[in-house]
């Protein structure tokens, strides 16, 4: 295996710090950085100022054979990216005529004068390769240094950054620096499980794991397990990730629900239709979550028939049929009441499957005896009906979320099972 090349990625601008603008180009680099066999060991976001982006870029020099950086190469006063360079790198500023001229083309082309301080943009440090910009006025600049490492700047709009990366910077880092290996990586997406549990049944895995490498990703409602594999060659990547998610599956069987982009709702809609299920949902406090993430998806008339948003007591009364001295004696939160709601929803639709769902989303309602949180999940079938009490500690988006993830993990193990 080749020596690993190691990238730090220095995204610059104020905006970013102070929350104005979210940082995606990171996440982007980051991404086609690793797709090229390239690791990123740090990231820095750093503000506009002339000595902390210099002391910022120094110190990723220090530990990085290349620092990606984007941002502030625009015509104003604190666009300070290239002289900073320029600076760090010991090298003088050259006022670069093909880029005027390409500046000035791009804004006659638009039907407007180019101002004067646009002639900055054309400051290139002495010997960078400039990287043209079509789809914008700043260029990017590549620079290699006498010690073998690589300088990269690019602007930061992401429209203008993207094919800039993709098109000529990572083509010249793998040709330049020898790259022959790629990262892949592959993800597992469980539910049903905690994150510390989770550790304690595959951690001895992630912790003998070389290559691929484990690591647990937690997410609202699932966690993740990502297999990340370096090699030169696809077919051994592919082959030693195909080796590792079979272990990891052998272990943690149905825990597993999908792969990669897969989604919970695709995987029970692939179910429903393999299996000819049919359902209906009548949904108190997720509020008809349950029933858009069911019907979010092309074809799902096939197997989605009814979804209630029974949100009152009367509405639990007269469309799904929950009778009023059940309400009145064990409250609209409460297993009785959702395992109503589940055999009258399937009755009223009359489908193979239902789900009946009531609780307190929060962020008030809860009493000591039913706190917010407390949500009683009921699934009905020609087996019969059954509930499930959850008790959530997120705020309201995140409690009707994590109902809604366990409702239809619900329906998908009892298809599993069949």
């Amino acid at each position: 295996m080749e020596k690993a090349i190691v990238a730090e990625i220095l995204t610059i601008g104020t905006e970013l710090l102070l929350g104005h603008n979210i940082d995606t180009n990171s996440a982007y680099i980051g991404e086609q950085l690793a797709e090229a066999g390239i690791d990123v060991y740090w990231k820095t976001t750093v503000g506009d100022n002339e000595d902390r982006i210099a002391k910022a870029l120094r110190l990723a020099l220090a530990r990085s054979e290349i620092v990606v950086c984007t941002g502030s190469l625009g015509p104003t006063e604190d666009d300070v990216t290239c002289r900073v360079i320029a600076r760090v790198v010991g090298r003088p500023l050259i006022l670069d005529q093909v880029v005027l001229e390409s500046i000035r083309r791009r804004f006659a082309e638009r039907g407007l004068t180019m101002s004067s301080n646009n002639e900055r943009q054309a400051l290139i440090p002495d010997g960078a390769i400039v990287l043209a910009n079509p789809r914008g006025t700043a260029p990017g600049l590549f620079i290699r240094l006498g010690d073998g490492k690589v300088v990269v700047a690019m602007p930061g709009v992401p429209s203008e950054m993207r094919p800039m990366l993709r098109e000529q910077v990572i083509p010249r880092l793998r040709e330049g620096l020898g790259v022959r290996a790629r990262i892949r990586s592959r993800i597992l997406k469980t539910c049903g499980i905690t994150e510390s549990k989770l550790d304690e049944a595959v951690g001895d895995l992630a912790r003998s794991a070389q290559n691929p490498t484990i690591a647990l990703l937690a997410h609202a409602g699932e966690i993740h397990i990502r297999l990340t594999v370096k090699t030169e060659s696809e077919a051994e990547g592919q082959r030693f990730l195909d080796d590792l998610e079979a272990r990891l599956r052998e272990r943690l069987g149905d825990l597993i629900f999908g792969r990669d982009e897969e989604r919970l709702e695709e995987v029970l809609g692939r179910l429903l239709l393999k299996e000819k299920q049919t359902v209906a949902v009548a949904e108190s406090c997720t509020g008809g979550l349950i029933s858009h993430r069911l019907t979010n998806l092309p074809g799902s008339s096939a197997y989605f028939i009814c979804g209630e948003v029974v949100y009152s007591n009367q509405a639990k009364e007269r469309l799904v049929g929950v009778p009023h001295e059940l309400i009145s004696q064990y409250g609209a939160v409460s297993r009785p009441v959702a395992l109503a709601m589940a055999s009258g929803v399937r009755e009223a639709a009359g489908t193979d499957l239902a789900l009946g769902i009531t609780g307190i989303a929060g962020p008030d309602g809860g009493t000591a005896e039913k706190p917010v949180g407390l949500i009683y999940i009921a699934m009905a079938s020609k087996e019969g009906v059954h509930c499930r009490e959850f008790r959530f500690l997120g705020d309201r988006d995140t409690n009707k979320l994590l109902a809604s993830q366990v409702a239809l993990d619900m329906l998908r193990r009892h298809l599993l099972s069949r």
